[in-house]
């Protein structure tokens, strides 16, 4: 039996790492077997090129380049890590996937959707997650978050009006297919947001036991 795919989206600041804490607990509570990845990473190779995409540097990184070291990041994790542990039955929580491509590398640098589509259809296919998790704050927030971190990253220096690009473009997402992609309200407090991420994480294994 398939495992349940899971992406955790949002924009700098989100809070997507404290949602990946509780998604790690409710899914020991409930004995269910599951990796955690990331991306840009996952594997050696992908992560190797995740060093590339964010690392900041004085040569300025042309979106299509930018774009193009996501996709083939994307493709050896695919590959080598998601798909092996989802046919094992193995669930899969993945810090950022496809939509991440589509709001960065395509709504917020204006980068062409049409070569996203083509892409997206060559290296993910029907590979989409069961379930997209966006935590959603206002930037003013996410970027009070940001800027107490020890570490920046190239993508976390960029513009507020990049972030609210961002910001706009997963709420696109989610309005564009709300099945896959729900909206979680991080703004609010720590149990809220656990709230709702619990309630999520329970349909889905309801899903899942349903086709034991």
């Amino acid at each position: 039996m398939r495992g349940k795919f899971i992406s955790l989206e949002g924009g700098e600041g989100s809070g997507k790492t404290t949602a990946i804490h509780f998604i790690r607990q409710w899914l020991d509570d409930h004995k269910i077997p599951y990796i955690m990845t990331r991306e840009p990473g996952g594997t050696p190779l992908a992560e190797e090129i995740r060093q590339l995409v964010l690392t900041p540097r004085d040569e300025s990184v042309n979106d299509v380049t930018e774009l193009l070291l996501v996709f083939a990041a994307r493709a050896q994790h695919l590959a080598e890590k998601i798909q092996p542990a989802l046919d094992k039955g193995t669930w899969v929580i993945s810090d950022r996937f496809l939509d991440s491509s589509y709001v960065y590398q395509g709504k917020a640098r204006g980068g062409d959707i049409a070569m996203l589509d083509q892409l997206a259809n060559w290296v993910v296919g029907d590979n989409k997650p069961d379930a997209t998790l966006v935590l959603d704050v206002p930037v003013e927030l996410g970027q009070e978050r940001v800027v107490q971190r020890q570490h920046q990253d190239r993508l976390d220096k960029e513009s507020f009006a990049f972030h609210q690009k961002v910001r706009d473009g997963f709420l696109e997402r989610a309005e564009a297919d709300p099945k896959r992609v729900k909206i979680v309200d991080a703004s609010q407090s720590l149990e809220s947001v656990k709230s709702q991420i619990e309630e999520q994480l329970a349909k889905l294994n309801e899903a899942w036991a349903g086709d034991c």
